[in-house]
């Protein structure tokens, strides 16, 4: 059996991910539902996520508006509004992608305990690929045996960091010549700058035209503000500082030719009833922000 003490600091997170998912299952008004969440979390996730919450509560309310993330009545409950919002943007993002004619290809890079491919209903047709380090998808297999996937599911048990990683994609059954659609989830802002542009330009070139990627960031200030400091000892601790953050996502994507739409929780299209007050301009500085992109390519 692989247990979760097996998984790497980066990994370990993806736990703090599902325990997130699976609190917010709980919830009479839940925005998303994930019944695989609470066993893919585990025990390891559940304590994880306490002391996430933990030192940021004690940490304090002393960044309401000036620090946190716009709407955040408490530092924890913020926390779980961004991860809520953002697990049923990128579901409501997929849905609509598969529904494209000829789209039939999924890939999940940095797949974590993503269970999407168990928990959601798919189109007759599509092929979903996990792109994950092999601890973390061995553990995933191993919790989700007794269940079935509702898509033609793909292991690809190798690091990004690989530069051969594409590779293993094609091997797994990956098609380049045919559009696909691309999901990074929590993982831009754990790869240093170089790393980020590496994996956007190799995405870029096994993409076909008319294919469609969306992703997660934060901006610049969130790596350095003191009113994220609490959060990112934690991270830290791990072993997994966040060390990738961006102002203009747009570019960004477009230097790797997406043309990229983004919005911040609690703007139209990324609210779901959960964001209580208006998002600040994207001019105003010295807000700890989280964009959620998703883009085409040319």
């Amino acid at each position: 059996m692989t247990h979760a003490v097996n998984l790497d600091a980066v990994g370990r997170t993806a736990l703090v991910t599902a325990a997130m998912r699976a609190a917010e299952t709980s919830r009479p008004d839940a925005i998303h539902r994930d019944p695989y969440a609470a066993a893919l979390a585990g025990d390891l996730g559940r304590q994880l996520l306490a002391e996430l919450l933990a030192a940021v509560s004690e940490a304090g309310p002393s960044g309401a508006r000036t620090g946190r993330t716009p709407g955040a009545t408490a530092a924890g409950s913020g926390r779980r509004a961004v991860n809520a919002i953002r697990t049923r943007f990128f579901d409501d993002y997929l849905r609509a992608a598969v529904t494209e004619a000829g789209l039939r290809q999924v890939v999940v890079a940095g797949a974590g305990m993503d269970s999407r491919a168990y928990r959601m209903q798919w189109p007759d047709g599509v092929r979903y690929f996990e792109v994950d380090r092999p601890p973390v998808l061995d553990y995933k297999r191993e919790c989700l045996a007794a269940e079935s996937p509702r898509a033609d599911h793909r292991w690809v048990p190798v690091d990004l960091a690989e530069p051969s990683w594409p590779e293993a994609l094609a091997d797994a059954g990956f098609d380049p010549a045919l559009p696909s659609t691309w999901l990074l989830e929590g993982l831009l802002f754990y790869l240093p700058e170089s790393a980020v542009h590496r994996v956007l330009g190799q995405i870029a070139e096994s993409a076909a035209p008319g294919s469609r990627i969306a992703a997660d960031l934060v901006n610049a200030a969130a790596l350095t503000m003191p009113a994220q400091r609490a959060l990112l000892e934690v991270f830290a601790s791990w072993g997994c500082p966040w060390l990738f953050g961006c102002d203009e996502p747009e570019e960004l994507f477009a230097r790797h030719g997406f043309a990229a739409d983004v919005v911040q929780p609690g703007e139209p299209g990324a609210d779901f009833g959960r964001w209580p007050d208006p998002v600040p301009p994207r001019d105003l500085p010295d807000l700890y922000r989280v964009f959620l992109v998703s883009g085409r390519r040319h």
